[in-house]
C-alpha cells in the first residue's frame, strides 16, 4: 500500500477538466455524477463494486462508466487481478463557465448545474443526519451558513474568484483525492453557491452602466 506523504509537505497541481458541450451532456446525469464522485473521493473501483454501492445492476453501471470514459472523465486503472476491469477518475475538479456560453452550450451548463445542485442537496441532507454522531472536533469544523452582501456584479465576481482561489490553494496543499490519507484526515466537502438574491434582478436585462 502506498504510504501518504505528510500533508504539510504537499504542494501540487490539482487536476481539472473543463468539458465541452458534448461532454457536459454525458456527465449531466445523476448516476454518472455519483459514480464520478465516488471514483474521485474513494479511488479506483470496478463496475461490480460501484453497482453494489449505487443499488444498480452491473450492466447499467458498466454502460455509464463507458460513457464517462468516452468523454475523458475516467480511465482504466491497475487492479489486483486482470479478471476485473478497474476504473479511476482522470481529474479531481470539473469546471464550467456559464457566463461565457450561449445557445446549446448555455442550456447544457444550466442542466449540469441543476444536476449538481440536486446532488448537493442530497449530500447536505446526509451530512445533517450524521451531524449528531460526529466527534466534537468535526462538528466545530462544520457549518451550514449563508451571508447576503450588497455588491455590484464586478465585486461579486471578484469575491467568488477569491473564494474559489482559496479553495484551490487549500486543495493543492492537501493529499490527492482517492489516495491513502494521513492519520486524522478525511475528505472534507465545501459547497460554494453564489448568486444574486432571487427575485431582485429583472430577467434578461443587463446591468445599467454607471
Amino acid at each position: 500500500m502506498k504510504t501518504p506523504a505528510p500533508a504539510s509537505s504537499i504542494s501540487r497541481n490539482v487536476g481539472r477538466v473543463v468539458p465541452d458541450v458534448t461532454a457536459l451532456k454525458a456527465i449531466a446525469h445523476p448516476v454518472r455524477l455519483r459514480m464520478l464522485g465516488m471514483l474521485r473521493i474513494d479511488g479506483p473501483a470496478t463496475a461490480t463494486q460501484l453497482a453494489a454501492r449505487l443499488g444498480l445492476n452491473s450492466g447499467a453501471t458498466s454502460y455509464h462508466l463507458r460513457q464517462l470514459a468516452q468523454y475523458g472523465f475516467i480511465e482504466d486503472a491497475p487492479g489486483p487481478s486482470r479478471r476485473d476491469r478497474w476504473w479511476k477518475a482522470c481529474h479531481e475538479v470539473t469546471s464550467i463557465s456559464p457566463s461565457e456560453t450561449e445557445g446549446e452550450a448555455f442550456d447544457m451548463d444550466v442542466a449540469f448545474t441543476q444536476a449538481i445542485l440536486s446532488q448537493h442537496a442530497g449530500q447536505m441532507q446526509k451530512a445533517v443526519e450524521e451531524y449528531a454522531e460526529l466527534p466534537q472536533a468535526w462538528r466545530k469544523a462544520s457549518t451550514a451558513s449563508d451571508v447576503t452582501i450588497p455588491l455590484t456584479s464586478e465585486k461579486a465576481e471578484a469575491l467568488t474568484k477569491r473564494l474559489n482561489d482559496l479553495l484551490m490553494e487549500a486543495m493543492s496543499e492537501a493529499p490527492p483525492l482517492g489516495e491513502p490519507l494521513p492519520p486524522g484526515a478525511v475528505p472534507f466537502t465545501i459547497m460554494l453557491h453564489a448568486f444574486p438574491y432571487p427575485g431582485r434582478l429583472p430577467h434578461g436585462e443587463e446591468e445599467s452602466e454607471p
